[in-house]
C-alpha cells in the first residue's frame, strides 16, 4: 500500500533514492547537514520501503526551494511525484500566510520541465526574469 508521509529521512534512505535516481551518494556527514536544515520534507513508502521523497528548503518567508523530488525508476508513471509535489505545495501555501509574495523555485532536471509545469512553475526566462545560475 502506497502512502504519503511528513518526516526526516534518514541518511541511508536519502542516499537510496539519489543512488537509485541516479544522482549517486554523498558522504554521511553532508548529507545529514543537509537533511537537518530541511525545513520541510514528505516521503512516499510501499509498505515499509522508501519510494519518494521530497523536501523544502529556505527562510519560510521571502524565499523557498523545492529540492530532491526522488521517486525510484520501478515506480516512475504512478503519480508519486505528483503527491510528493501536492503535499509539498500545501506546505507553500502555509507559508504564504505569512507573506502572501513569498517565490518559490525548483531546479527541474533536465527533461523534467513539463512535469514542474503541471503546477504553476515557469522558466525564469518566460517569467521575465533573469536566467538561473549554479557555483560549483
Amino acid at each position: 500500500m502506497i502512502k504519503i508521509v511528513e518526516n526526516k529521512i534518514s541518511v541511508d534512505d536519502f542516499n537510496y533514492l539519489t543512488d537509485k535516481v541516479g544522482w549517486g551518494t554523498r558522504e554521511f556527514k553532508v548529507v545529514e547537514e543537509a537533511l537537518n536544515n530541511t525545513l520541510y520534507s514528505v516521503s512516499v513508502y510501499d509498505d515499509n520501503k522508501i519510494i519518494g521523497y521530497g523536501r523544502i528548503i529556505g527562510d519560510k518567508t521571502i524565499f523557498l526551494y523545492i529540492q530532491d523530488i526522488m521517486v525510484v525508476p520501478e515506480y516512475k508513471g504512478q503519480k508519486v511525484g505528483t503527491k510528493i509535489m501536492n503535499e509539498l505545495l500545501k506546505k507553500v501555501d502555509e507559508y504564504k500566510k505569512v507573506n502572501s509574495n513569498i517565490r518559490t523555485y525548483l531546479g527541474a532536471s533536465k527533461g523534467k520541465e513539463k512535469f514542474y509545469e503541471k503546477f504553476g512553475f515557469k522558466t525564469r526566462s518566460s517569467a521575465d526574469l533573469g536566467e538561473g545560475m549554479v557555483l560549483f
